[in-house]
């Protein structure tokens, strides 16, 4: 099992759907988040992109220098990046960080962004071309010379003359819930990411991408990408999830659904469908709450509960094949300091780490410090 937490590029704070609590994304508070994930533990951060994040390249490249294990999951655009271009950047951003770069393919999913970044090709358009982009990036991490002539990208000669630290390439993790995401994966991905679904919805989804990565000769891993609401009972769980969207209203629900109706992303439409704009409703599977992607684009179910629930809850994902777990929690501060500390000890998780030398969340979240003391701190 690895364990991932998450750096809130687009934004933190203690409620969905408002500014009320909200934190500033500045450098000071994304360093204070990537080195208490460092320090606890966790085997790397997933670092999010699109228009409404600061770019994940350039943060992870900064957030490198200031720790010390924790890799960086970063996102691969294909179709605004060139396969030259980003591997070099991904072979240079792995010498600095001494291997510690993990890549997240993203093809993208809201037509109205795409179009923003001067992207005009269908859904399955852009996976056709993430899978040339993917041809040309693996071959040269790999060393090869490459001429490709393909139905979107053309190089001539393409070679990294100054390669990465990590062979034949950083691990890729790739998502994609349609059949031609499912079938790109099958044939580039080292990870499979889904969003959080029900244990029945996601193995079937783990038998489709085997399959197509069987008619590759290839294997692949799985992973999950979870919010976490913890607390030492499932009563303080529930009650924390239902104060994380006080704020939100119906006029808010509705409008965001509305954007969201937009993508052409299979995945988000498998969000949406999980709790069809009714907050009354959002307990789609013991404890699998969908209450954050009432407002919240892409990964929407958090699972809630006590220590104890919460890691039964893992070890279900676990025992289906779900190895890498990409959490994350608001705010991302102290909630990854609550995981670690709580639920860290029930599955096993990273014993090495002495806890006892940390700060405690309790002098993370005390009366001494008030919000404003840890984004400026």
């Amino acid at each position: 099992m690895e364990i991932l937490w998450f750096i809130p590029t687009h934004g933190d704070g203690r409620y969905l759907g408002t500014a009320k609590g909200g934190r500033e994304t500045n450098f000071a508070y994304l360093k204070q988040v990537a080195q208490a994930a460092d320090q606890l533990g966790y085997e790397g951060v997933l670092i999010p992109t699109g228009k409404s994040c600061i770019d994940p390249w350039v943060a992870a490249s900064a957030l490198a220098t200031h720790t010390s294990k924790l890799k960086f999951l970063i996102a691969v655009r294909p179709g605004i990046t060139k396969p030259t271009v980003a591997a070099r950047m991904a072979a240079t951003l792995d010498e600095i960080s001494q291997g510690r770069l993990l890549i997240n393919v993203v093809a993208g999913g809201d037509p109205v962004e795409l179009e923003g970044e001067g992207i005009f090709a269908s859904h399955d358009e852009r996976y056709e071309e993430t899978d040339e982009f993917l041809n040309i990036w693996r071959k040269l991490l790999a060393g090869e010379k490459v001429d490709y002539e393909g139905k979107y990208l053309a190089v001539k000669g393409g070679e990294l003359l100054y390669p990465g630290v990590q062979k034949p390439h950083p691990p890729i993790y790739f998502g994609g819930s349609s059949d031609a995401g499912i079938a790109v994966a099958g044939k580039h991905s080292d990870v499979y990411l889904t969003w959080g679904e029900p244990i029945e919805d996601v193995k079937q989804k783990i038998k489709k991408v085997r399959d197509a990565a069987a008619k590759e000769g290839r294997e692949v891993k799985f992973g999950i990408r979870l919010h976490v609401i913890v607390r030492e009972t499932d009563e303080e769980a529930w009650k924390a999830a239902e104060e994380l969207i006080k704020y939100v209203d119906d006029e808010a629900i509705k409008k965001a659904q509305e954007v969201f109706s937009r993508f052409d992303s299979v995945g988000q439409k498998n969000m949406a469908s999980l709790h069809k704009g009714d907050r009354n409703k959002l307990e789609i599977s013991p404890n699998l709450w969908a209450g954050v992607g009432l407002v919240r684009r892409g990964a929407g179910t958090a699972l809630v509960g006590s220590a104890e629930t919460v890691a039964k809850r893992i070890r279900e994902y676990q025992e289906i094949g779900i190895e890498s777990f990409v959490l994350s929690g608001y705010p991302h501060l102290e909630e990854s300091y609550r995981f670690a500390e709580l639920v860290f000890p029930l599955i096993n998780y990273n014993q090495q780490v002495e806890l006892d030398s940390k700060v405690s969340l309790g002098e993370i979240i005390g009366t001494e410090h008030r919000p404003s003391d840890l984004v400026k701190s």
